[in-house]
C-alpha cells in the first residue's frame, strides 16, 4: 500500500512535531536539575492534562465516558505516559539528553516486531526485517560492546531508554483501541489517567513537596506539559489523519537532531562518534523498513533504461 502524498502543510506540522518532541529531552534535562523523575513525569502529564481538558471544553469536544471509555485510556496512560516518561525521565539522570533522544528513535523498530506477532494485518515482510536488524545494529552500537560486562547507572540509563521505546511500540498497537474518541478527548482522557497513576508514586518514593524548583524549572515544566506534551499529541493526530501512519514515522528521523542541537548548543553536552553511528545505522533502518528511498531509486533507473538514446533535437519539438 501507497503512502498518501504528504501536502507542505503536513511538512510544516512534521517539522514542528519534531521540535515540539525533540524539546521534550532538553527541557526535561532542566526540571532534574530541581525535580525527582517521578515528581517530573506526573507534572508533565499532569500539566497537559489540564491544557487538554480546558481545550475540549472550550471547543466543545466530548470528553471520554464510562467504563468502555476509560478501561482502554487507563491502559494507555500506563503504556504510553507514566511508564515511559517515568523511564526516560530517570534515564536522563544518567545519560545526556542527546543520546536519550537516539535511543527514543527505535521505537518504529521495537513497532514492527510487536505488530508482527500481536495483529493480522501487519506482518513483516524480508525488507523490513532487514532494517530491522540494521537498527537494531544501530543500537548495540550506541549501548557499546562493554555494557553488559558491569552494568553502571550509564548502561542502565540507556536500558531504561530503551524500555520506554518498547512501552511506546505497545501502546501505538493498543492505540486502536481508541479510534472512536476525538485526538483532544483520547489525549485528556490518556493523560489524566497517567497523572492518577504517578501521583501516589512521586508522593510515596520523592515526597515532592520537599523540592524547591526555581523559575526556569517551573518554565521548563510548564513548557513541558502544554507544549511538548498537550500540542505534540494534538499535532500527532492532525498529521495522522492527513498523511497516515507511514509518514507519520519520518518524524523518527527528525527528534533526535532537535534535541542534540538544542543540547548541544545550550546545555553544552558532547556527542560521541559512536552515537552519531548508531544514529546513522537506526535511521538506515528506518529508512529500509519504510521503502520509499529504494522505490524511488528503482524507478529513476527504470526510467532512466526506458529512455531511448540520445538523438539531434529539433527545433520544432521544444516549446518553452
Amino acid at each position: 500500500m501507497q503512502a498518501p502524498q504528504m501536502k507542505g502543510s503536513d511538512w510544516l506540522q512534521m517539522v514542528l512535531l519534531a521540535l515540539v518532541w525533540g524539546l521534550a529531552f532538553f527541557l526535561t534535562e532542566i526540571c532534574l536539575r530541581d525535580l525527582g523523575p517521578a515528581t517530573l513525569a506526573c507534572g508533565r502529564v499532569g500539566t497537559a492534562a489540564l491544557g487538554l481538558i480546558a481545550l475540549a471544553l472550550l471547543t466543545g469536544q466530548r470528553l471520554p465516558r464510562g467504563l468502555a471509555d476509560w478501561g482502554p485510556l487507563v491502559v494507555m496512560g500506563l503504556v504510553n505516559n507514566a511508564l515511559p516518561f517515568s523511564l526516560i525521565m530517570w534515564g536522563q539522570t544518567q545519560i545526556d539528553s542527546g543520546l536519550a533522544s537516539i535511543l527514543n528513535a527505535t521505537t518504529p523498530l521495537f513497532t514492527f516486531v510487536l505488530a508482527h506477532f500481536l495483529t493480522a494485518d501487519e506482518r513483516m515482510s524480508r525488507r523490513a526485517l532487514s532494517g530491522i536488524a540494521i537498527g537494531f545494529c544501530g543500537a548495540l552500537v550506541l549501548i557499546g560492546p562493554g555494557a553488559l560486562d558491569g552494568l553502571d547507572g550509564h548502561s542502565w540509563g540507556q536500558f531504561a531508554v530503551l524500555g520506554a521505546a518498547v512501552c511506546y511500540a505497545c501502546a501505538g498497537i493498543y492505540g486502536r483501541r481508541l479510534r472512536h474518541l476525538t485526538p483532544v478527548g483520547a489525549a485528556a482522557g490518556m493523560t489524566s489517567a497517567a497523572a492518577l497513576i504517578l501521583l501516589p508514586f512521586a508522593a510515596v518514593l520523592e515526597q515532592p513537596w520537599t523540592f524547591s524548583p526555581d523559575a526556569a524549572t517551573w518554565t521548563a515544566l510548564l513548557t513541558l506539559g502544554l507544549v511538548s506534551t498537550a500540542l505534540a499529541y494534538i499535532l500527532y493526530f492532525r498529521i495522522l489523519a492527513s498523511a497516515g501512519a507511514t509518514n507519520l514515522l519520518l518524524v523518527t528521523f527528525l527528534i533526535p537532531v532537535a534535541a542534540l542541537l538544542l543540547g548541544t548548543l545550550v546545555l553544552g553536552e558532547r556527542i560521541s562518534l559512536s552515537a552519531l553511528l548508531g544514529m546513522l545505522l537506526i535511521f538506515a533502518g528506518l529508512a529500509v523498513i519504510d521503502g520509499r528511498l529504494q522505490q524511488r531509486f528503482l524507478r529513476g533507473r527504470i526510467a532512466r533504461k526506458a529512455t531511448p538514446s540520445a538523438a539531434p533535437l529539433n527545433p520544432s519539438d521544444y516549446n518553452p
